[in-house]
């Protein structure tokens, strides 16, 4: 097996790992901070397959429904978006809370807003209820891009497994 798929295992499992956290606040969860360091490293394909592999495994482990194939179409869509904007992007603290900020709003408008007439539910209704929800998603979005993805965006570019030395702190430029 290659590093990167080794790395690619981890990080996957390791998302896994949190997701099954009990008493977890909803949608803090780091697939988003994963995402886009595998985007920038690896390319659209493997992206694709871990962000719908992700939802897909975990709503197979604890409660899948028909919410599972909207949620598994938006993530890979966040999933392409990545590999999109970080193809001629630096892989910086702004640059994965900016794509943290637009792709988490896109993602809770088409999960929680625009599939509310398909559930028999108001879009007004709906966007209003959305706004608390989505107001902690984006912190937990934008918290795991500023400190998670740094650090495995490094992590993907280096040719080591395991490597502490070689991940050096984020620095934030003024």
């Amino acid at each position: 097996m290659k590093i990167g798929n080794i790395k690619i295992f981890i990080v996957f499992f390791g998302c896994m790992l949190f997701r099954l956290l009990p008493l977890r606040a909803p949608n803090i969860e780091p697939i988003m901070a994963s995402i886009m360091p595998l985007g920038r490293q690896y390319g659209t394909l493997f992206t694709f397959l871990f962000a719908v592999g992700s939802i897909v495994l975990y709503d197979l482990l604890t409660s899948f429904g028909s919410w599972t194939f909207t949620v598994a179409l938006a993530y890979g869509l966040v999933a392409l978006l990545s590999s999109w904007y970080f193809k001629n992007r630096e892989g910086s603290i702004k640059n994965f809370a900016i794509f943290a900020f637009f792709a988490t709003i896109l993602f809770d408008l088409f999960t929680g807003v625009l599939i509310a007439p398909l559930l028999g539910k108001s879009i007004y209704t709906a966007f209003m209820l959305q706004i608390p929800f989505t107001t902690l998603h984006l912190a937990g979005n934008i918290g795991f891009a500023i400190t998670l993805s740094p650090i495995l965006d490094k992590w993907f570019a280096s040719s080591k497994i395991f490597s502490i030395s070689s991940i050096s702190k984020p620095v934030l430029n003024s």
